[in-house]
């Protein structure tokens, strides 16, 4: 695993290229909303048809700035756990056999 730093900044490591191939039931579920979404946009017109489309768009936005504060909540988190294991020593208890 080394160079780690240097594989993600180059792009060699893309932590959302991921698949639903495993959950047949996200795949169906994203299939339901992606068929809904081409009929209604074929199906309306007018107003009717940008008010859908601007709530598509709106939702586009508000997910995926939902999955980006997730991914930095997760990737701090990580942080947090590596930082507490290798450089934090404080724990409830002193130890018996060190010098207090």
């Amino acid at each position: 695993m080394g160079k780690f730093i240097e594989e993600f900044y180059y792009g060699n490591i893309d932590p959302q290229a991921r698949s639903t191939k495993q959950n047949k039931m996200v795949q169906k579920q994203m299939e339901v909303l992606m068929l809904n979404e081409d009929f209604l946009t074929e199906v309306l017109t007018g107003e009717n048809k940008k008010k859908f489309l601007d709530f598509v768009n709106a939702w586009g936005v508000v997910n995926g700035e939902s999955n980006l504060d997730s991914f930095i909540m997760g990737f701090r988190l990580g942080a947090n756990f590596t930082y507490d294991t290798f450089v934090n020593n404080d724990a409830p208890f002193q130890d018996l056999l060190m010098e207090a």
